[in-house]
Protein backbone atom coordinates (compact mmCIF):
# COMPACT_ATOMS: atom_id res chain seq x y z
CA UNK A 1 0.00 0.00 0.00
CA UNK A 2 1.54 3.51 -0.87
CA UNK A 3 1.71 6.07 1.76
CA UNK A 4 -0.54 8.90 0.88
CA UNK A 5 1.53 11.83 2.12
CA UNK A 6 -0.52 14.54 1.34
CA UNK A 7 -3.19 13.09 3.04
CA UNK A 8 -1.00 13.06 6.08
CA UNK A 9 0.19 16.39 5.77
CA UNK A 10 -3.62 17.87 5.86
CA UNK A 11 -4.15 16.10 8.95
CA UNK A 12 -1.23 17.16 10.69
CA UNK A 13 -1.67 20.20 9.72
CA UNK A 14 -5.55 20.36 11.24
CA UNK A 15 -4.62 18.48 14.41
CA UNK A 16 -1.38 20.54 15.53
CA UNK A 17 -3.51 23.83 14.35
CA UNK A 18 -6.95 22.69 15.77
CA UNK A 19 -4.26 22.32 19.03
CA UNK A 20 -2.71 25.49 18.75
CA UNK A 21 -6.19 27.60 18.25
CA UNK A 22 -8.07 25.43 21.16
CA UNK A 23 -5.20 26.41 23.18
CA UNK A 24 -5.28 30.19 22.39
CA UNK A 25 -9.51 30.20 22.89
CA UNK A 26 -9.79 27.99 25.68
CA UNK A 27 -6.88 26.72 27.95
CA UNK A 28 -4.40 29.56 27.46
CA UNK A 29 -6.65 31.98 29.19
CA UNK A 30 -8.10 29.30 32.07
CA UNK A 31 -4.07 28.84 32.50
CA UNK A 32 -3.83 32.50 33.42
CA UNK A 33 -6.88 32.53 35.59
CA UNK A 34 -5.94 29.72 37.81
CA UNK A 35 -2.16 31.42 37.61
CA UNK A 36 -3.47 35.07 39.15
CA UNK A 37 -6.12 33.54 41.60
CA UNK A 38 -3.29 31.53 42.91
CA UNK A 39 -0.58 34.68 43.06
CA UNK A 40 -3.57 36.76 44.68
CA UNK A 41 -4.05 34.15 47.26
CA UNK A 42 -0.23 33.83 47.90
CA UNK A 43 -0.25 37.70 47.83
CA UNK A 44 -2.98 37.48 50.53
CA UNK A 45 -1.31 34.98 52.67
CA UNK A 46 2.18 36.50 52.94
CA UNK A 47 -0.05 40.43 53.75
CA UNK A 48 -1.56 38.73 56.30
CA UNK A 49 1.43 37.54 58.54
CA UNK A 50 2.28 41.15 58.10
CA UNK A 51 1.52 43.59 61.16
CA UNK A 52 3.49 46.76 59.65
CA UNK A 53 1.91 49.51 57.51
CA UNK A 54 3.44 49.63 54.25
CA UNK A 55 5.81 52.78 54.13
CA UNK A 56 4.81 56.24 52.82
CA UNK A 57 5.19 55.97 48.82
CA UNK A 58 5.48 51.88 48.81
CA UNK A 59 2.37 50.44 46.82
CA UNK A 60 1.29 46.88 47.27
CA UNK A 61 -0.93 46.62 49.86
CA UNK A 62 -2.50 43.56 51.48
CA UNK A 63 -3.81 40.94 49.28
CA UNK A 64 -1.49 42.19 46.18
CA UNK A 65 0.11 38.97 44.93
CA UNK A 66 4.31 38.85 43.80
CA UNK A 67 5.29 39.29 40.46
CA UNK A 68 6.66 36.04 40.55
CA UNK A 69 3.62 34.12 41.52
CA UNK A 70 1.72 35.72 38.24
CA UNK A 71 3.79 34.68 35.99
CA UNK A 72 2.85 33.34 32.61
CA UNK A 73 2.29 30.09 32.93
CA UNK A 74 4.60 27.29 31.29
CA UNK A 75 2.44 25.60 28.00
CA UNK A 76 1.88 21.99 28.39
CA UNK A 77 4.03 19.93 26.82
CA UNK A 78 1.38 19.38 23.77
CA UNK A 79 1.07 22.49 23.36
CA UNK A 80 4.12 23.44 23.09
CA UNK A 81 4.74 20.38 19.93
CA UNK A 82 1.99 21.83 18.20
CA UNK A 83 3.13 25.18 17.93
CA UNK A 84 6.35 24.09 17.62
CA UNK A 85 5.33 22.04 14.63
CA UNK A 86 2.71 23.88 12.84
CA UNK A 87 4.16 26.48 11.10
CA UNK A 88 6.60 23.88 9.39
CA UNK A 89 3.91 21.36 8.95
CA UNK A 90 2.10 24.63 7.08
CA UNK A 91 4.90 25.69 5.28
CA UNK A 92 5.49 21.82 3.45
CA UNK A 93 1.63 21.36 2.88
CA UNK A 94 1.72 25.07 0.82
CA UNK A 95 4.92 24.46 -0.86
CA UNK A 96 4.17 20.92 -1.96
CA UNK A 97 0.46 21.83 -2.98
CA UNK A 98 0.45 24.99 -4.92
CA UNK A 99 4.20 25.73 -5.87
CA UNK A 100 6.66 22.44 -6.38
CA UNK A 101 6.56 18.59 -5.62
CA UNK A 102 9.85 16.27 -5.27
CA UNK A 103 9.33 13.07 -6.80
CA UNK A 104 11.71 9.80 -7.09
CA UNK A 105 11.90 7.90 -11.35
CA UNK A 106 11.28 4.53 -10.07
CA UNK A 107 11.31 2.80 -13.46
CA UNK A 108 13.02 3.60 -17.21
CA UNK A 109 9.46 4.25 -19.13
CA UNK A 110 11.42 7.57 -19.96
CA UNK A 111 14.87 6.92 -20.84
CA UNK A 112 17.25 8.24 -21.99
CA UNK A 113 15.17 11.62 -20.75
CA UNK A 114 14.77 9.93 -17.00
CA UNK A 115 16.73 7.41 -15.65
CA UNK A 116 16.02 5.30 -12.40
CA UNK A 117 16.79 7.02 -9.22
CA UNK A 118 16.31 10.73 -11.09
CA UNK A 119 14.69 12.69 -8.08
CA UNK A 120 12.69 15.33 -9.80
CA UNK A 121 10.94 18.45 -9.26
CA UNK A 122 7.04 18.99 -10.59
CA UNK A 123 5.56 22.15 -10.90
CA UNK A 124 2.18 22.24 -9.11
CA UNK A 125 0.64 25.72 -10.90
CA UNK A 126 1.40 24.93 -14.23
CA UNK A 127 -2.21 23.54 -14.98
CA UNK A 128 -3.60 24.91 -12.55
CA UNK A 129 -4.18 25.33 -8.52
CA UNK A 130 -6.06 22.12 -6.70
CA UNK A 131 -7.18 21.70 -2.67
CA UNK A 132 -4.86 19.11 -1.57
CA UNK A 133 -6.40 15.47 -1.03
CA UNK A 134 -9.21 16.64 -2.75
CA UNK A 135 -7.78 17.28 -6.08
CA UNK A 136 -10.25 19.61 -7.32
CA UNK A 137 -9.38 22.70 -9.04
CA UNK A 138 -10.21 25.80 -8.02
CA UNK A 139 -7.85 28.17 -10.30
CA UNK A 140 -7.44 28.00 -13.65
CA UNK A 141 -3.65 28.87 -15.07
CA UNK A 142 -2.44 26.86 -18.24
CA UNK A 143 -3.38 23.82 -19.84
CA UNK A 144 -0.74 20.28 -20.86
CA UNK A 145 1.11 21.04 -24.58
CA UNK A 146 2.02 18.67 -26.61
CA UNK A 147 5.84 17.97 -25.39
CA UNK A 148 4.87 18.45 -22.00
CA UNK A 149 6.50 15.41 -19.34
CA UNK A 150 4.00 15.59 -16.82
CA UNK A 151 3.11 13.47 -13.90
CA UNK A 152 -0.43 11.89 -13.10
CA UNK A 153 -2.53 9.96 -11.01
CA UNK A 154 -2.63 6.45 -12.49
CA UNK A 155 -6.26 5.66 -13.71
CA UNK A 156 -6.81 2.96 -13.55
CA UNK A 157 -5.24 3.15 -9.31
CA UNK A 158 -4.79 6.71 -8.10
CA UNK A 159 -2.63 5.86 -5.53
CA UNK A 160 0.21 5.49 -8.02
CA UNK A 161 1.64 8.14 -9.90
CA UNK A 162 3.04 7.97 -13.57
CA UNK A 163 5.13 10.31 -15.53
CA UNK A 164 5.08 9.94 -19.25
CA UNK A 165 5.53 13.23 -22.02
CA UNK A 166 1.81 14.33 -23.46
CA UNK A 167 1.84 13.26 -27.41
CA UNK A 168 -1.81 14.08 -27.78
CA UNK A 169 -4.05 17.34 -26.49
CA UNK A 170 -8.00 17.29 -26.81
CA UNK A 171 -8.62 17.23 -30.44
CA UNK A 172 -5.33 15.23 -31.87
CA UNK A 173 -5.66 11.89 -34.04
CA UNK A 174 -3.04 9.98 -32.17
CA UNK A 175 -1.26 6.64 -33.98
CA UNK A 176 1.72 5.00 -33.50
CA UNK A 177 3.18 2.87 -36.67
CA UNK A 178 6.30 1.07 -37.65
CA UNK A 179 8.23 2.68 -34.53
CA UNK A 180 6.85 6.67 -35.59
CA UNK A 181 4.33 9.18 -33.64
CA UNK A 182 1.54 9.86 -36.26
CA UNK A 183 -0.46 13.14 -34.92
CA UNK A 184 -3.27 14.55 -36.91
CA UNK A 185 -2.22 12.29 -40.07
CA UNK A 186 1.35 13.39 -40.30
CA UNK A 187 4.19 11.57 -38.91
CA UNK A 188 6.15 13.51 -36.11
CA UNK A 189 9.78 14.07 -37.28
CA UNK A 190 12.23 12.18 -36.00
CA UNK A 191 16.30 12.08 -36.59
CA UNK A 192 18.72 8.97 -36.35
CA UNK A 193 21.02 9.23 -33.44
CA UNK A 194 22.88 5.71 -34.02
CA UNK A 195 22.91 3.77 -31.03
CA UNK A 196 22.51 4.03 -27.01
CA UNK A 197 25.60 3.81 -24.91
CA UNK A 198 24.27 3.90 -21.47
CA UNK A 199 25.65 3.85 -18.33
CA UNK A 200 24.86 2.93 -14.45
CA UNK A 201 21.25 2.91 -14.58
CA UNK A 202 21.06 3.03 -17.90
CA UNK A 203 23.35 0.44 -19.05
CA UNK A 204 21.05 -2.40 -19.67
CA UNK A 205 19.54 -1.03 -22.65
CA UNK A 206 23.00 0.18 -25.11
CA UNK A 207 22.47 -0.92 -27.97
CA UNK A 208 18.94 0.30 -28.77
CA UNK A 209 18.08 2.64 -31.56
CA UNK A 210 18.27 6.51 -30.18
CA UNK A 211 16.00 9.05 -32.07
CA UNK A 212 15.79 12.52 -31.91
CA UNK A 213 12.22 13.31 -32.10
CA UNK A 214 10.92 16.89 -32.40
CA UNK A 215 6.94 16.98 -31.29
CA UNK A 216 5.62 20.28 -32.90
CA UNK A 217 9.31 22.40 -31.45
CA UNK A 218 9.88 20.15 -28.22
CA UNK A 219 12.63 17.86 -29.13
CA UNK A 220 13.67 15.05 -27.18
CA UNK A 221 15.69 12.03 -27.62
CA UNK A 222 13.16 8.38 -27.71
CA UNK A 223 14.36 4.93 -27.36
CA UNK A 224 13.04 1.47 -29.55
CA UNK A 225 13.91 -1.50 -30.35
CA UNK A 226 13.42 -1.82 -34.16
CA UNK A 227 12.30 -5.48 -33.71
CA UNK A 228 9.92 -5.18 -31.60
CA UNK A 229 5.98 -5.06 -32.02
CA UNK A 230 4.59 -1.55 -32.28
CA UNK A 231 3.01 -2.28 -29.26
CA UNK A 232 3.65 -4.85 -26.52
CA UNK A 233 1.62 -8.06 -25.47
CA UNK A 234 -1.54 -7.43 -23.76
CA UNK A 235 -1.71 -3.22 -25.01
CA UNK A 236 -5.17 -3.13 -26.74
CA UNK A 237 -6.30 0.51 -26.65
CA UNK A 238 -4.43 1.47 -29.45
CA UNK A 239 -4.54 -1.70 -31.56
CA UNK A 240 -7.80 -0.58 -33.67
CA UNK A 241 -5.84 2.47 -35.31
CA UNK A 242 -5.78 6.27 -34.90
CA UNK A 243 -7.51 7.43 -31.68
CA UNK A 244 -9.31 10.98 -31.10
CA UNK A 245 -8.47 12.53 -27.99
CA UNK A 246 -12.05 13.64 -26.33
CA UNK A 247 -12.23 17.22 -23.92
CA UNK A 248 -10.88 16.65 -21.38
CA UNK A 249 -8.08 14.05 -21.80
CA UNK A 250 -4.41 13.63 -22.88
CA UNK A 251 -2.52 10.78 -24.40
CA UNK A 252 0.56 10.32 -23.13
CA UNK A 253 3.47 8.08 -23.54
CA UNK A 254 7.29 7.25 -22.54
CA UNK A 255 10.30 7.79 -24.22
CA UNK A 256 11.35 4.69 -23.78
CA UNK A 257 9.02 3.48 -26.28
CA UNK A 258 9.19 -0.43 -25.89
CA UNK A 259 10.01 -0.31 -22.04
CA UNK A 260 6.56 1.69 -21.29
CA UNK A 261 3.47 0.93 -20.09
CA UNK A 262 1.55 4.06 -21.29
CA UNK A 263 -1.74 5.38 -23.19
CA UNK A 264 -1.23 2.70 -25.89
CA UNK A 265 -2.03 0.43 -23.36
CA UNK A 266 -4.05 1.67 -21.05
CA UNK A 267 -5.90 4.47 -22.66
CA UNK A 268 -6.49 8.81 -22.11
CA UNK A 269 -5.38 10.80 -18.53
CA UNK A 270 -8.22 12.72 -17.47
CA UNK A 271 -7.53 16.49 -17.01
CA UNK A 272 -8.90 15.92 -13.18
CA UNK A 273 -5.73 13.40 -12.45
CA UNK A 274 -2.77 15.47 -13.47
CA UNK A 275 -0.48 16.51 -10.52
CA UNK A 276 1.97 18.55 -12.15
CA UNK A 277 4.97 19.03 -14.66
CA UNK A 278 7.87 17.78 -14.43
CA UNK A 279 10.89 20.45 -15.05
CA UNK A 280 14.02 19.89 -12.98
CA UNK A 281 16.31 17.04 -11.81
CA UNK A 282 17.96 18.14 -8.27
CA UNK A 283 19.30 14.68 -7.60
CA UNK A 284 20.36 11.78 -9.33
CA UNK A 285 21.00 8.25 -7.73
CA UNK A 286 22.72 5.54 -9.28
CA UNK A 287 23.17 2.17 -6.99
CA UNK A 288 25.05 1.11 -9.96
CA UNK A 289 28.11 3.28 -9.55
CA UNK A 290 30.91 2.47 -8.18
CA UNK A 291 32.51 4.74 -4.90
CA UNK A 292 29.96 7.64 -4.24
CA UNK A 293 26.35 6.40 -5.87
CA UNK A 294 25.16 10.30 -7.05
CA UNK A 295 25.05 11.08 -10.56
CA UNK A 296 26.32 14.76 -9.69
CA UNK A 297 26.40 15.37 -13.91
CA UNK A 298 22.50 15.00 -14.15
CA UNK A 299 22.02 17.14 -11.11
CA UNK A 300 20.33 20.78 -12.07
CA UNK A 301 19.31 19.45 -15.46
CA UNK A 302 16.22 20.98 -17.12
CA UNK A 303 13.94 18.21 -18.41
CA UNK A 304 12.46 18.77 -22.17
Amino acid sequence: MNFDFPTFLVAATAVTGGIWLVDALLWAPKRRRLAISAGAGAGAGAGAGQSQEPEAGQGGGVGQAPAEAIRQPKDPILVEYAKSFFPVILAVLLLRSFVVEPFRIPSGSMMPTLLVGDFILVNKFSYGLRWPVLNSKFLELGEPQRGDVIVFRFPQDESVDYIKRVVGVPGDVVDYRDKHLIINGERVATMPLGTYQGVGAGERLTGASLAMENLTGVKHDILFNPRAPDLPPGCRFLAQGPITVPDGYYFAMGDNRDNSNDGRCWGLVPEKNLVGKAFAIWMSWDGERSGLPIAFGRIGDVIH
